[in-house]
This record gives C-alpha cells, structure tokens and sequence, in this order.
C-alpha cells in the first residue's frame, strides 16, 4: 500500500505509516504547547500597542486555559461519538483561521474573543491526538513509545515557546506569536486523509446537552475560582463560584451514574491503574507548574537574563525528558510499569531536594542539575501514565479518557501556579524591602511582585534600581527551600498512590477488533 493512498483502518496501516501519522499529530501537540507559554512574553508588547486595562490583560492572558480546561470533557466525548479525525480537523481549521484573526486584532476586546475561540479548538484538538494513537497504534509497545513521542512534544513546545517567542519579538510584529499556528497546522490539513483512519466509537448513543453544559459551567467556575483566589487572595465571589463549580461537577457525576449512554463515562475511575495515573499526573504537573513560574521569573528578572537565553537554559532539560520519555518504553519490556513510574517520580523529587539544596545559591548550573533529574522523571512517568490511562479503557472510549487526562494536566497547571505560585508570591511580599526615594505607588507596585518592581525599576535612577533589583531578588528567592519542599513532597504523594493502585504487573489488555474504525 502507497504511503499516500487512503486508509480504510488503522489494522491496514503499515508500521512506516503509523509513525508517518504520528508526525502528523505531532504537529496540533507542539502548536497548543507552544501556545502555552509563548504569550507571556508578547504581552508586554501587547499592552503597549493596544492599551488593555489591567483587568483585561489578565483576562486575555487567562481566557483560553480557562475555556480549554472546561471544554477538554465535553469534546473528548463528543470525538467518539461524531469521529476523532473529523473533530480534530475542525480544531485544526477553526485554530488556524482564529489564530490568524488574532495576529491581527486591533482592540483588546477582538484579541479576548480570539482566546476564548483558541481555548474552543483547541479543546477539540488534543483529546483527538491522543485518541487517535489509541487506535493507530495496536501493538502496546508501539504504542507507548508513540505516547512517549506525543508526550515529548508536549513537553518539548513548552521549553520552545519562550524561545520561538523572543526570536520572534525580536524581529517581528506581536502578531507573529499567533500566525505561527497556519504554518504549523498546514502539514496536518494537507495529509491528514491520507495517514489518519476515522475512529469512533459505534454504539455511541444521543448527545446530553445538559451533560454538556454541566461540565462546562461547573469546570470553568472551579479553574475560574482558582485563578482569582491566586491572584486576589481569599475574597467572596471566588469562593461561592468554587462551591458552585464543586456543586454542578457533582451534579453532572451523578447524571452520569444514572445515564445509559453517558456523555463521560466515569465508571472508568473504578479501574485502580487508570484513577492512579491521571492522580499522579495531577500531582506531578501542579509541582512542575509551579516550579517554572519560579524559574521564568528567576532567570529573567534575579539572573537578568532575556526570554530567549532563559528558555535555552530549560532546552536540555526537554531534551533529557525526551530521551528518558523514549528510554523507558525499552525498560518497560523488563520491568514492570508501576515500578519505572514510581521511579521516574522519585527522580522528580530528587530534582526538588536539589532545589531546596542549591536554594541559597540557585544559579544556572545548579538549574541545569536540578531540571535535568526533575526532567528525566517527568518524561518517565509521564510516557507510563499516559500510556495507562489510554490502555486501560476499551477504543471506543479512548476520546474519554485522553480528555480525562488533559483535564489533569490542564486543572494541575492552574492549581500548580495558584498554589505554588501563590507562595512564592507571599514570600516575596513578606520580605520585600523597598528602598527609600520611591513614589508611593512605585513602592506599592515593587512590593506586590518582581515583575512589578521590574517595571518601577526602569523608572528610577539607576543606583537606586540596582538597590531595588538585589532586594527584590532576595524577596523573590526566599521561598525557595519551601517550594522544593512542597514539590518533593506532592511527587513523593504521586509515588505512593502508583504503588498502591498498580498491581504487580499491569495486564495487557485485550485489543479490541478494527470494527472500532470507520473509513
């Protein structure tokens, strides 16, 4: 069979095919990575050129996790029910043609729409991929060494988003951060009939559109609450929108137990190994999370280096994670998965012990050391758990369970950066001292944040900016030990409930017909 000609299943695709679709989607995984992290850096420019309240700045800024978070379950499920390529072509198309609208956005209120839009497809997007290698990929050990590419990816568009986007600043409009997506989901537009068989589940049943609401609703008040509480601090309305979002969740639980075809099938928490490893995941990504907004902020604003330099200094880490995310598929020949995931996340919490080692003096080798170990672990763990919670369920339900495990990873970056993130910021506040001859809004503004006294910095004298930038960064260095701490301390968390829901040797579950597929 022609590596172009159309496939009618993933049974008919020859072994170069399958790994000629993985780089195909591929492409949709780095893209939404990327898009993670690269517009932190583009916003100060943003706000130059389009002049958004402080309000909406951080709406822009929060509003696509925000919709991507709450929509990932409702799209996953419908993915199996209407086709996991048809959903992930219009996330491609509706991603390319809002990231182009945005790159050219002349209001803040246009670039806020585009967000929200970008979090819509985007939901559609990555559910999709890793479904698709669910059912492309029969053979198990083919199958964990694609998760642990698609994982690398991931992993590998975060390090690059820093680095894509200050080479971009640097030369281009804001707007390039966003038109990067047309050329990057090109490839997918153009191939995709040809290397990705539909697949979907075939007794899907009809669409619960209240399911569907609840989810969202009661998903996007939770990471919304979050999020505000992190940044506002313990305040009325954040808390009464978490206890609704907690109220509405449950209420969408139990309309589940009592459907016959559930739009989520959470029955797939009585399986121990899946509920473990998207826990682990949780727990894992809330450290790592965490750690990098320390670690961005440390590099660029107390080691003085540019975004480009600063994400150079993540690149070997990604590197590492892709070596070891790889390197384990080959172990897990010889070793059960539950113990090389308890040993990747005691290499993550090895990485923090370093941390609060080194806290005194966290200097870029000492990140680099530290990383690295922190690195290693995630690719390990990560590739394993991925690869458990997609093995796990039956192929009709692999839509499910791929949004169930982007939901843990999405809701464990918002709670990684509002807890973890929220205590780096007490710490700094607690010993933030301000030098004299500053305003008093200049010193209310250093006080609240680095960036904040960053930014009073360029407008003050330089010897009392270097005075204020050495208090700063000691302020901001200072809760260091207790971030590792607490990282450490969640990974090891992690570890235990591996242990305690794996069994011995995970068993190989059976692989289910190619009538699962569709031409």
């Amino acid at each position: 069979m022609s590596l172009f000609t159309k496939p009618n299943s993933a049974a008919e695709m020859s072994h170069r095919r399958q790994w000629a679709a993985l780089v195909v989607l591929m492409l949709p995984v780095l893209l939404i990575s990327v898009d993670n992290t690269v517009l932190s850096f583009a916003l100060p420019i943003i706000t130059e050129d389009l002049g958004p309240s402080a309000t909406m700045q951080l709406w822009i800024a929060d509003i696509y996790a925000l919709v991507l978070a709450a929509l990932l379950v409702t799209m996953g499920s419908l993915s199996d029910r209407f086709g996991r390529r048809r959903m992930l072509i219009i996330g491609a198309v509706g991603f390319a043609l809002v990231s182009a609208f945005a790159a050219f956005a002349t209001t803040p209120e246009q670039l806020f729409a585009a967000r929200a839009a970008l979090g819509l497809f985007g939901a559609m997007l990555m559910p999709a991929t890793l479904s698709l290698l669910r059912n492309i990929f029969i053979d198990p050990m083919r199958r964990r060494k694609a998760i642990a590419i698609w994982a690398t990816g991931f992993a590998a568009g975060n390090s690059l988003g820093p680095i894509l986007g200050g080479a971009l600043l640097e030369h281009f409009h804001w707007g390039s951060v966003f038109f990067i997506a047309v050329p990057i989901l090109l490839p997918l537009l153009v191939m995709y009939r040809f290397l990705l068989p539909e697949s979907k589940d075939p007794n899907p049943g009809p669409i619960d559109l209240a399911s569907a609401v609840l989810s969202f609703v009661g998903m996007f008040l939770v990471v919304w609450s979050i999020k505000t509480l992190a940044h506002d601090g313990i305040t009325v309305w954040p808390i009464v929108a978490a206890a609704t979002g907690a109220a509405i969740i449950a209420w969408f639980i139990v309309r589940q137990l009592h459907s016959a075809t559930p739009l989520l099938d959470v029955r797939l928490f009585k399986r121990l190994p899946f509920t473990a490893s998207v826990l682990a995941n949780f727990l894992s990504v809330v450290s790592l999370i965490g750690f990098l907004f320390f670690i961005a902020q440390h590099l660029q604003l107390v080691l003085g280096m540019s975004p480009m330099n600063a994400g150079l200094v993540l690149l070997p880490g990604a590197v590492l994670s892709a070596i070891a995310g790889i390197g384990v598929v080959r172990l897990s020949k010889k070793f059960a998965p539950k113990y090389l995931m308890v040993a990747g996340l005691l290499l993550i919490a090895i990485g923090f012990i370093l941390v609060v080692v080194f806290r005194v003096d966290f200097t870029v080798p000492a990140i680099l050391l530290a990383f690295g170990f922190i690195e290693i672990g995630v690719g390990m763990s990560q590739t394993l758990s991925n690869d458990t919670i997609i093995g796990s369920v039956p192929a009709e339900k692999a839509g499910a369970a791929s949004a169930i495990s982007e939901t843990a990873y999405e809701l464990g970056a918002v709670v990684g950066t509002a807890t973890l993130g929220t205590m780096i910021t007490a710490f700094y506040r607690a010993n933030m001292t301000v030098p004299a001859g500053l305003t008093p809004d200049q010193a209310t503004l250093a006080g609240e944040t680095i960036s904040g006294a960053a930014v009073v910095a360029q407008e003050v004298p330089a010897s009392t900016a270097s005075s204020l930038m050495a208090s700063a960064g000691q302020a901001f260095d200072s809760g260091l030990g207790w971030l590792g701490l607490a990282s450490a301390a969640l990974v090891l968390g992690a570890a235990v409930i591996v242990m305690v829901g794996f069994k011995d040797r995970a068993p190989v579950q059976r692989e289910e017909p190619a009538s699962t597929l569709v031409s």
